[in-house]
């Protein structure tokens, strides 16, 4: 086996609570200093994320979301823990530009560990860990170990209309011990949905 170790140090990638204070329900939340941690495996290897446990001011962990660039499609493997999975594709205009504050599609999938879920080309998707410990995935995404920030914000991924819409169409809260969605006030209009079961809130 040859192994070629000249990108180990690009691999790793966290993101902070301050990173993630622009996606929030509520940016000035107290969060862990950390909410998630990645490995990146580029094109040979698995990626691998790992969510801390917990709430900011109701709103479970998240990943930031993002959309791909250009046809990409991808799948993730719940390996540990529970969660839901948000999936959501925008409107676009005449010249086939995303319109960030109209969701075409939004969709929310609880999951848990031995599930999948395929993530299409053109849906931006953020998973959440609604359980009581990490909640843990693997997942296909492509990296290029040439961009400038392979780990933590790899080129093929646009996270600028998430954080123009401080996140998804939906939250994920917990309300009574549960996890439920509430509507993220900044979004004109969301012209299908599927929510996965889930109670939303006010």
């Amino acid at each position: 086996m040859k192994i070629d170790f000249k990108n180990v140090p690009k691999h790793y990638a966290s993101r902070p609570h301050e990173k993630m204070k622009e996606v929030l329900m509520d940016p000035e939340g107290v969060g862990p200093a950390i909410h998630y941690y990645m490995i990146r495996g580029g094109t040979e290897q698995k990626n691998v994320t790992v969510w801390e446990p917990g709430t900011v001011s109701g709103e479970y962990i998240k990943t930031y979301g993002h959309y791909h660039v250009g046809k990409l499609s991808e799948t993730y493997w719940i390996v540990f823990g529970q969660g839901v999975a948000l999936l959501q594709k925008l409107a676009e205009d005449e010249n086939g530009k995303m319109i960030s504050d109209v969701a075409e599609e939004f969709k929310a999938i609880p999951v848990n560990a031995g599930q999948k879920v395929f993530m299409p080309e053109k849906f931006g998707h953020l998973l959440v860990n609604t359980g009581e410990t990490y909640f843990v995935t693997l997942d296909d995404s492509p990296v290029d170990f040439e961009d400038r920030d392979p780990s933590s914000f790899p080129g093929h991924a646009d996270y600028t209309p998430v954080q123009k819409m401080r996140g998804f169409a939906y939250y994920v809260v917990n309300h009574k011990g549960k996890p439920a969605l509430k509507k993220n006030p900044l979004y004109k209009s969301i012209q299908k949905e599927d929510l996965g079961g889930l109670e939303v809130i006010e």
